[in-house]
């Protein structure tokens, strides 16, 4: 069963949205140098900095663009490619294909068959760099 590990909220105005943020919720959005994107930590984080309370999960926030308009939950599976044919399969899409974030994993988009779009996670094998792999703000 894949769990709930992150999820993404995209903005038109990101400086807006990272300020409403912070100040209606109290959460931190901290800019990913050389990205356009921000980590979102929305929960208390312990020292490995993975979410202190048990269930909680961070996010980030990027652009409103292409297929992604919409605050996107992301679930983490054992395989981003088995997962894409299953998609296909049961009549959803791919939105954009596996991508490796380096470091840390890989990640995709699929549209369900109603039109909601869904992030997937896969962490990168133990070992291979990295703190073997947790979705980004996990």
């Amino acid at each position: 069963m894949g769990g709930v590990v992150h999820f993404e909220i995209p903005a038109d105005d990101q400086k807006r949205a990272r300020k409403f943020y912070q100040e209606a919720l109290g959460w931190r959005v901290e800019p990913v140098p050389g990205m356009d994107y921000s980590m979102v930590i929305s929960t208390d984080m312990d020292d490995d900095g993975q979410p202190a309370a048990a269930g909680a999960i961070n996010g980030g926030m990027m652009a409103r663009e292409g297929q992604i308009t919409a605050p996107v939950i992301t679930v983490d599976v054992p395989d981003i490619d088995a997962t894409l044919r299953s998609v296909e399969q049961l009549g959803g899409s791919v939105v954009m294909p596996k991508n490796e974030i380096p470091g840390m994993g890989f990640t995709a988009y699929f549209k369900d068959p109603e039109g909601n779009v869904m992030g997937l996670w896969e962490n990168l094998p133990a070992g291979e760099g990295g703190d073997g792999g947790q979705a980004p703000g996990s």
